[in-house]
């Protein structure tokens, strides 16, 4: 099963748990981010573009249950203005045994950081900015690039 939610409502993280546990299913592997409060943030902003954000995680978790033996790969993101601390990604494998549950869940999370169409605007005491891409995100995706250009 592929999950692919992009919504400006609120991560709940137990109603996506819910959707990954089955009894074919020996371990999910999750990823839940927030927002961070880095250097005085009070408030994170995301856009994205309807359908082919939606169209570039589905891939994400294609090539994801295209690799490992997985029953379910989730990707939830928010959209719209967020405050620290608030959830603003949760990702979850599903697989019969640990090691395939958490290298793809490691796999979803590096990928869509590059391969979504998302844009970030942070503001800070009332002056707004967008966030350039960081070179640590392209890094972590480059480590699966080979397996997925067999795929």
């Amino acid at each position: 099963m592929i999950r692919v939610v992009v919504s400006p409502a609120p991560i709940d993280v137990a109603a996506e748990m819910a959707h990954a546990e089955r009894p074919e299913v020996g371990a999910v592997a999750t990823f839940c981010g927030l927002v961070r409060a880095d250097d005085g943030v009070d408030q994170l902003e995301l856009e994205h573009y309807p359908g082919a954000t939606e169209a570039a995680l589905t891939r994400i978790a294609e090539l994801a249950t295209s690799r490992w033996s997985l029953q379910a790969a989730m990707i939830v993101h928010r959209v719209g203005p967020m405050r620290p601390g608030e959830r603003i990604v949760f990702v979850a494998a599903a697989a019969p045994h640990r090691r395939d549950a958490l290298d793809a869940c490691a796999y979803l999370i590096d990928r869509l950081k590059t391969d979504a169409p998302f844009w970030k605007r942070e503001t800070r005491g009332g002056a707004a900015t967008w966030v350039e891409a960081r070179e640590s995100d392209t890094t972590a995706a480059e480590r699966w690039q080979d397996a997925d250009d067999r795929a």
